[in-house]
């Protein structure tokens, strides 16, 4: 498999340095699409606070993907539903901690419609 990073700088706005708009994926034999994944431990207790819960998402995502045979490497597409938009820095930080120097086309909405208790929740797509 293949990824190349789409990232064109002219007849398109700036990306940040934190994600790109597009990953071509060439050669891919599986696919896997990961629904919404919740900051809740393995009792499915939510963490207290918005670092708690991404680790928490991190990790089942990491437990997600070893699944399927697959890492962190294999991210080619996330989605992040925020309760509140004051999560956008701690969820930046936490994505780019789990990817390492990759960058992907991302995304984080507010979603104020999630349970009470859930501050963080992402889905994403994953190619092998």
């Amino acid at each position: 498999m293949e990824l190349i990073p789409r990232n064109p700088t002219e007849g398109v706005y700036a990306t940040d340095s934190d994600w790109i708009h597009a990953m071509e994926v060439r050669g891919a034999e599986r696919w896997l699409f990961v629904s919404g994944t919740m900051g809740l431990d393995s009792a499915g207790v939510p963490g207290k606070t918005i670092d708690e819960q991404l680790e928490l998402v991190w990790n089942n995502i990491r437990a997600i993907l070893a699944s399927a045979g697959m890492t962190t490497d294999n991210i080619v597409r996330l989605t992040s539903y925020m309760r509140d938009a004051a999560y956008a820095d701690a969820n930046a930080r936490a994505r780019c901690s789990a990817l390492g120097e990759r960058r992907i086309p991302t995304i984080a909405l507010v979603a104020q419609t999630l349970d009470p208790d859930w501050l963080i929740e992402i889905e994403l797509v994953a190619a092998a």
